[in-house]
């Protein structure tokens, strides 16, 4: 036992000689409150949980939009596009849209007395160290030092994590779950800089409302517009839902290991509780976009790793978003009546976060020999719902429906921005009002004394079948000369990024609004997701 201590004490020496030298070259670089993401995950991959899973915190990361929010190709061109619109507004945009997309160099540079920049970090150069911290999106330096002070208030919102930038590098506390003992937080200081601290907050959904709250002001000719716009706001819409008192965020995005685990390869302490960083949402589009391009997006992981967690990202979906029933079908003299129920099993709307995302009903009829005879919510190839009228026109849109007679009505589960003359936009800085936001209330949300923030808005306001926890639509169906028995399939589909959003890119002529345009071509296709499906059979065979 004594032999092995001493080679594992060696080692120890080795590994902590290795990363100090690499600590003293970082340090000639430009002055940071921060290190770059490969100072952590040399210690904190290679870990296996009992099960013989790869929990490795990097690994897990890496492929996230988390560690990609920089690189990500449809938030470099969203912010171009608003540049474009609104030249007179180019730092102000920069600096807002820089917060939480590159916090570490926006904070670094905001700490110096300077505005946060996004285009004068791309391409992304590994010589210069703001370069590296931008690169290095939503990274662990980042999340695992904001401090308690200020969450859960509305000072904390829009990027108001606090940082304590008054430490000295070898003060620095990194905030995590667990108590760490002397020992290893020797060894974390001296290969990293950085004291581990418990830190209950970690685990409290306020951390992650700092970056997910977001409000955009309208920029007008005079500048900004006093009244501010909710962009997102997951976080307000779980204080309103039974689920505030019941589970976290981070219960369901960063889903905990079973039993006990390390956190760390080197004289890894085992910890219940351990949560993986995996950070399961809604984008697996840009995941199976990251797969395709990633190369040349400089992306922080491989293709394979890419590909693997849009499937995770789908699995979670599949299994934790929602559920469709088919509560009642009713076949006689030529007329189908089915009522379709949508159970919403996120603790906020569904979709949620930035108003790209679009969830809707396919519902499809055939008749004995499979012909189609009636579908209403065909989800196209090039990424468009036939009959949709917002991807049919971008000055219309779908209202919501209590029933459904014709193909070319959806029930499109969505929010719809307006601008201050009343006019459909998809412009962040443009939008002041949501003239429709029927997006699937999480259980326990009382609509009639919802703020204004998350209020629902159009039709869905008033229709006494949409309420916490999903929504009741009935389809109205005449079968004409088909015969049955007819079978009825309904599905739930979801895009993170709607056709309308990605097609109104293609009349900026900029670099980034064009490449955008020509990823979402190429995949368009597979664009969308199944959530969930339901289906029955019946009818007379005459």
């Amino acid at each position: 036992m004594q032999s092995r201590n001493i080679i594992i004490g060696l080692m120890l020496v080795g590994t902590i000689v290795a990363l100090e030298a690499q600590m003293s070259s970082n340090r000639r670089g430009a002055a940071s409150h921060f290190q770059t993401s490969d100072r952590c995950i040399a210690c904190h991959n290679g870990l296996t949980a009992r099960s013989g899973e790869d929990i490795s915190i990097g690994f897990d990361w890496r492929p996230t939009m988390m560690a990609n929010s920089a690189r990500d190709p449809y938030w470099q061109a969203g912010v171009r596009r608003e540049i474009l619109d609104h030249p007179q507004a180019r730092a102000a945009i920069e600096g807002e849209c820089s917060i939480c997309h590159m916090p570490m160099a926006r904070f670094t540079a905001h700490a110096a007395g300077r505005e946060g920049e996004i285009f004068s970090h791309l391409p992304f150069n590994p010589a210069r160290p703001t370069d590296r911290l931008a690169a290095d999106g939503v990274s662990c330096a980042l999340c695992h030092r904001i401090e308690a002070a200020n969450l859960g208030k509305r000072e904390s919102f829009i990027g108001g994590f606090v940082i304590d930038a008054t430490l000295k590098e070898d003060e620095w506390r990194a905030y995590g779950p667990f108590q760490v003992d002397a020992g290893r937080t020797a060894v974390m200081r001296s290969s990293s800089g950085f004291r581990p601290t418990e830190g209950t907050h970690m685990r409290q959904s306020e951390v992650c409302a700092t970056c997910h709250t977001l409000y955009t002001k309208t920029v007008t000719p005079d500048g900004f517009a006093k009244e501010e716009f909710p962009e997102q706001v997951p976080y307000q819409e779980w204080l309103h839902s039974s689920y505030n008192t019941a589970r976290s965020c981070q219960s369901c995005h960063m889903p905990a290991i079973s039993g006990e685990a390390p956190i760390s390869s080197v004289l890894g302490q085992l910890h219940s509780g351990v949560e993986r960083h995996t950070f399961l949402g809604g984008n697996f589009f840009m995941q199976r976009l990251f797969a395709r391009f990633g190369p040349e997006l400089a992306a922080a992981a491989i293709p394979q790793d890419f590909s693997a967690a849009a499937f995770k990202t789908l699995e979670h979906l599949e299994k934790e978003s929602a559920r469709l029933r088919i509560e009642r079908a009713e076949f006689s003299g030529g007329h189908l009546r089915v009522m379709v129920a949508v159970e919403n099993l996120a603790g906020h709307k569904l979709p949620t976060a930035y108003p790209s995302r679009r969830a809707w009903l396919n519902f499809t009829v055939r008749d004995r020999q499979g012909n189609v005879v009636f579908e209403s919510g065909a989800f196209r190839p090039d990424g468009s719902i036939e009959g949709n009228d917002n991807d049919a026109d971008g000055a219309r849109w779908e209202p919501h429906y209590t029933e459904i007679t014709r193909p070319d009505q959806v029930q499109i589960y969505e929010p719809i921005m307006a601008d201050s003359a009343g006019r459909v936009t998809t412009g962040l800085l443009q939008a002041v009002r949501y003239v429709k936001d029927n997006r699937l209330l999480p259980r326990g949300f009382d609509k009639q004394t919802a703020p204004a923030d998350i209020a629902v808005r159009g039709e869905a306001a008033n229709d006494a079948d949409f309420s916490g926890g999903g929504d009741r639509v009935t389809y109205m169906v005449e079968t004409g000369q088909a015969r049955g028995p007819f079978h009825v399939q309904v599905k739930l589909y979801y895009q993170p990024i709607g056709y309308r959003w990605a097609h109104n890119l293609r009349s900026y002529n900029a670099f980034e609004p064009q490449r955008f345009s020509g990823y979402f071509e190429a995949l368009a296709a597979g664009s969308g997701a199944v959530l969930a499906a339901a289906e029955t059979t019946g009818g007379s065979p005459e």
